[in-house]
């Protein structure tokens, strides 16, 4: 096995021209995978088939490697069975179907309700653009919206009276959304002033820069580093992590999974279900301090 190894690496050197890095990569990927062999008393590739290669990654998997790890260890053994293959060695490739293990999808960030309370706690309406930005930030978090969603509101769009909001998502596909009464009361002071800044009269955006043109989703992401700073969060916050904390806040409320989906404008309920993970989370790390049974030992 070590002598079709070292032809493999040989290959790779002289033919393809890979760089002495990627050889050694190479070389380190299959020779794990030819002790993983060893162990199970196999002593040729030939008599490798789909189920070890399979195991070798199940195991890869279970020893916590990533998923991107596991799928360049498997590139690597495929390449080398395309070689045994070429050289007649081996008729077949047993590693072409194994796939890695998926990685579990990373948790969205979120900002706890205290947090955003102190973010959007401004009383001061001298100044228009901070207006704005309370009005912007209170709509994003008071109705789960996306930043694109949010740029493109018009004054039409939006009914204070009733407090309901229409967007048009993903897929041109519109919503209708209830507005919280912070938001109402934070596009009102807006309102009052955005006259101050609209320099055409035609113009329909709710929100304006203050050139009087329709607000970019860049400048909203600039605007709420500046509220950031200006609250003293030490925190990262994104106009989605707003979208997000939104989306758990009402699971951890209602409960109610389906209205949480239309409210988010999900077309699949399985992407909103991984609220559901961020409030099992808090959920686990209740019962850890709390239970006799799961407190650890000082």
């Amino acid at each position: 096995m070590t002598e079709y190894l070292e032809q493999f690496i040989q290959m790779l050197r002289s033919e393809k021209y890979y760089s002495p890095h990627t050889c050694s990569n190479y070389r380190r990927d299959l020779e794990l995978f030819q002790k993983y062999l060893a162990l199970r008393d196999v002593g040729a590739w030939e008599q490798v088939d789909y189920n070890l290669v399979s195991e070798f990654a199940a195991q890869r998997h279970r020893q916590g490697r990533k998923s991107r790890t596991i799928a360049r260890e498997l590139s690597s053994i495929r390449s080398l069975y395309q070689f045994l293959i070429k050289n007649g060695v081996v008729a077949q490739n047993p590693a072409l179907e194994v796939r890695a293990p998926r990685s579990g999808k990373a948790l969205p960030k979120t900002c706890d309700a205290e947090s955003i309370d102190r973010l959007l706690r401004v009383d001061d309406d001298s100044d228009g653009l901070l207006v704005r930005d309370v009005a912007i930030f209170e709509l994003i978090y008071s109705s789960g919206l996306r930043l694109a969603e949010l740029v493109n509101i018009d004054l039409d769009d939006i009914d204070l009276g009733q407090k309901h909001l229409i967007v048009t998502g993903k897929g041109n596909k519109t919503r209708h959304l209830p507005i919280g009464s912070k938001a109402v009361d934070a596009v009102q002071r807006w309102l009052r002033l955005r006259q101050d800044y609209c320099q055409d009269m035609h113009q329909k955006a709710l929100f304006l820069s203050k050139r009087g043109d329709r607000i970019s989703p860049r400048n909203v992401q600039s605007r709420l580093k500046s509220l950031i700073q200006r609250a003293a969060l030490d925190q990262h916050l994104s106009p989605h992590v707003l979208r997000h904390s939104f989306a758990t806040h009402m699971l951890e409320s209602s409960s109610d999974l389906r209205a949480v989906q239309e409210l988010l404008g999900h077309v699949n309920i399985a992407t909103t279900q991984v609220y559901t993970h961020l409030d099992f989370q808090h959920l686990a790390q209740v019962y850890d301090a709390a239970h006799p049974r799961a407190k650890r030992k000082s």
